[in-house]
């Protein structure tokens, strides 16, 4: 039997560290190509263009974030608002990370795509709506299984309040980011503790 190739999954790994720290506009085939240890010939093999792997790019980030993000908030282990703290202390510790390993606050792979792209790249636009949806609806069951204990007023359950949650999680490491400093993050859990009462 042949050897498998990792051509493809390493052309998603640089093409994910790439966007990230660069942007979509700032990376070209080449580089990530160059960043792959792949020939540019075998790019197009996997993927027809750089918006195609882009959106392959954001699904495996995506893959790897939700199961994080669904073993942490359906921990029966914890109380629901414990569990969101958790996931939210989560997403600040990997930008203390970024800073630490990398010199630099990275922000959210998703919500840079999101900015950079406003008005641009549709199926890629409309790729990132879905997964803040889904994140949304995440962050509601929770805030649901807070509010059925009594922990939280019904009225902080709705969908409103759980995307209010993940803009709050996504504007404060933007903030985080162009600060260049994981310290801005520290008020994250305050701020949203009080938003959902």
């Amino acid at each position: 039997m042949g050897r498998t190739s990792t051509a493809r999954e390493r052309l998603l790994d640089s093409a994910c560290e790439l966007l990230h720290t660069r942007g979509y506009t700032a990376v070209g085939v080449a580089e990530i190509c160059a960043r792959a240890e792949v020939k540019k010939g075998s790019f197009y093999h996997f993927f027809a263009s750089k918006q195609v792997l882009t959106l392959a790019a954001v699904d495996a980030y995506w893959e790897d974030q939700r199961t994080a993000w669904t073993a942490t908030l359906t921990d029966p282990a914890d109380a629901p608002l414990d569990r969101l703290r958790k996931l939210l202390a989560a997403q600040v510790e990997a930008q203390r990370l970024a800073k630490i390993e990398g010199g630099a606050v990275n922000g959210c792979l998703l919500g840079n795509l999101a900015l950079e792209l406003s008005g641009h790249e549709p199926e890629i636009q409309r790729r990132l709506a879905e997964i803040f949806d889904e994140q949304t609806t995440l962050v509601a069951a929770v805030l649901a299984e807070a509010a059925a204990t009594g922990r939280i007023p019904a009225a902080r359950a709705a969908h409103g309040a759980a995307r209010a949650v993940i803009a709050q999680l996504e504007g404060a490491v933007l903030l985080a980011k162009l600060a260049d400093d994981p310290a801005a993050l520290d008020g994250l859990w305050p701020t949203v503790e009080a938003l959902i009462g």
